[in-house]
């Protein structure tokens, strides 16, 4: 259906494609019998939970699609999981998931979306304050989940918040879950995924090398959904892994990370700066005192406060009668670190966690699903912290790749609040981000910004109190800040799927889509309140569902749209040797009476669908098209 050429997407007829698209969705982290992690769960059932269901059952299905096709999108991330599919244990698959996975594709497909399948996580796993592997693996490698939490090695809201009390609690703090990738719990676990082979090369649990085991059974899930979808042409491709970290690969053993370095360039996240030695020792059951970082109210920024003792109680969370591993390679013992260049240095060199470790997970990867079907594509994705601040893919990645970095305006994220002159930068973060698609392989890749959003509960929840108080439409900074952000996915003719549509989202500061408070769904069932209305349940539609041309006859050259005006351009170095004609999304949101239309060296043919005209390219060279709101 869609193939790449250099830094563009082309379909079969040789056209320049934009895909502009949304994640679906975000309970898709969760079982579907979990409503959301603000309830409390001792994770007790995990071998016998099932996902079917999300992100929506299948009656509901044409409702849900039908409404994100009207708002103009073309393309799905779909989200699934590792545990997902395997929950019930290795070799294991529940066969009944993968037949509701693909009756959701297949809906998807009859609505004409295109869709790349995302095998998601967020600080590995449920039971680390996030989602992604299934719980067994924790046996597999000798570790208790139940521990985790007494330990601090691991940042849970299941365990912290108080769904009786509700709202914002101080135990909990907003978006404090991905603190969880400097607790031993995620760093051990990524440690083994990406680097068991060589930095345990003797841990073998079950007879299997602890990587080979991890990244086995992660490529059969995949290849598992993969038979099972391939057939489907509106499938496109996969995703690599989500947000994938590192662990303590390319740290050195007793280094704390307080302040970025030369040596060290990576953002600092809040929390405890645990170094890898403090890690292993608090999984062995050790106190430790650890420097605490804090946010300073604005998105990077932050500042050292104090020390805080991890694991007081001195709880232990390997398995009783299981030894730490690393301690039994001889990287430390007891507090002294015996190999304090254990996990970033290799044979005199400094070792590259993308370079040595992920390249040849992407390699894996992409071999995995094109022994299934060998035309899709693969959506790959490094750290975002670092594909933020522009330290990109390395050299020798699979062809046919899509720089499909995530960016979001991090600041927003954390303080809830919109300021207008942020937006100012947006083009040229995301600049940054384009230029790594630019630098992949010999030609370079398409870049789709595989995740950006807005929380919508900004200001305390404002336009929820104001939608209660009767406003239909409480949401004019929304729209402002959606729409900055799609100015600058136009500056850069970048294809992007919005962070996200959630089915069962609610205006409830304790659930949100769901996760973790997380709150940005552009649907609520909570503003679903006129059936009568295709709109109902969207929130700030303007502000998304926005023109684009979505397939073009040649090459996009340029793109823009004046909301407050109505008029929306292309510009395009047209092709007339290309058959298929170029084509233009007017959401109704913005043209509600249509468009006149201004295509000259074209003539308009008929429209190919509602909210969607067509021209054909009569001469070659640049061509303008302007579409302007009747």
């Amino acid at each position: 259906m869609l193939d790449v050429r250099g830094t563009r997407f082309v379909d079969r007829s040789g056209r320049h494609v934009l895909l502009r698209g949304v994640n679906l969705g975000g309970d898709c982290k969760l079982p579907a019998s979990v409503s959301g992690t603000h309830l409390r769960d001792d994770f007790a059932d995990h071998r016998t939970v099932s996902f079917i269901g999300r992100p929506f059952p299948l009656a509901e299905a044409d409702g849900h699609l039908g409404r994100l096709a009207r708002w103009g999108f073309n393309a799905l991330r779909l989200l699934t999981t590792w545990e997902a599919v395997a929950h019930a244990g290795p070799g294991m698959r529940d066969e009944a998931y993968l037949d509701y996975l693909r009756a959701v594709c297949l809906k998807a497909a009859a609505h004409g979306f295109a869709v790349f399948i995302d095998f998601h996580q967020d600080v590995w796993s449920r039971m680390t304050g996030g989602d992604g592997a299934p719980g067994w693996v924790f046996e597999a490698v000798g570790l208790d989940f139940t521990r985790f939490g007494a330990a601090d090695a691991a940042h849970l809201m299941q365990q912290r918040y108080d769904s009786a009390m509700g709202g914002r609690q101080a135990a909990y703090p907003q978006m404090s879950w991905g603190s969880n990738y400097r607790l031993p719990a995620n760093a051990i676990m990524w440690t083994l995924f990406f680097g068991g082979a060589r930095f345990l090369p003797g841990f073998r649990p079950g007879g299997t090398p602890v990587q080979d085991l991890l990244q086995g059974e992660y490529l059969a899930a995949m290849t598992a959904v993969a038979e099972r979808v391939a057939d489907i042409p509106e499938v496109i491709g996969f995703d690599t892994l989500n947000e994938p970290d590192t662990g303590m690969i390319g740290r050195p053993l007793t280094y704390r990370h307080c302040a970025r370095s030369v040596e060290q360039p990576e953002p600092v996240r809040p929390g405890l700066a645990m170094s890898p030695l403090d890690m292993l020792l608090i999984a062995d059951g050790r106190p430790r005192e650890i420097p605490l970082v804090v946010r300073t109210g604005q998105g990077f920024e932050v500042e050292p406060a104090g020390h805080r003792v991890a694991n007081p109680a001195g709880v232990r969370i390997w398995r009783d009668g299981v030894a730490c591993p690393f301690a039994e390679a001889g990287i430390y013992d007891g507090e002294t670190a015996l190999r304090p260049d254990h996990f970033d240095r290799a044979d005199g060199a400094a070792i590259d966690p993308e370079r040595d470790h992920v390249l040849p997970f992407f390699h894996a990867m992409a071999a995995t699903v094109r022994r299934v079907r060998p035309d899709w594509l693969v959506f790959a994705e490094v750290n975002p912290f670092k594909a933020f601040t522009g330290m990109g893919f390395p050299d020798g990645m699979p062809d046919r790749c899509v720089n499909a970095s995530h960016w979001y305006d991090f600041a927003t994220l954390v303080t809830k609040q919109v300021e207008p002159r942020r937006a100012t930068s947006y083009a040229a973060q995301l600049g940054v981000i384009k230029r790594l698609g630019d630098a992949l392989g010999e030609s370079g890749a398409p870049t789709l910004i595989g995740e950006f959003g807005l929380p919508f509960d900004l200001d305390q929840g404002a336009a929820y109190a104001a939608w209660r108080a009767g406003d239909t439409a409480p949401w004019e900074d929304h729209i402002a800040a959606l729409g900055a952000m799609y100015d600058a996915l136009d500056t850069h003719l970048m294809s992007g799927t919005l962070w996200n549509y959630t089915a069962s989202n609610r205006n409830d500061a304790a659930l949100g889509d769901g996760w973790n408070q997380e709150d940005l769904s552009i649907f609520s069932l909570d503003q679903a309140t006129h059936d009568g209305d295709p709109d109902s349940g969207g929130r700030a539609v303007p502000g998304f569902a926005r023109p684009y041309a979505r397939a073009v006859q040649g090459v996009l050259t340029e793109q823009g749209f004046d909301a407050a005006g109505g008029v929306f351009r292309i510009a395009f170095d047209a092709d007339p040797v290309i058959a298929a004609p170029t084509e233009i999304v007017l959401p109704v949101a913005h043209f509600p009476r249509g468009a006149a239309i201004e295509a000259v060296g074209c003539e308009r043919l008929a429209d190919p669908a509602p909210g969607v005209i067509a021209v054909r390219a009569l001469e070659t060279g640049p061509l303008l098209v302007v579409a302007t709101a009747l």
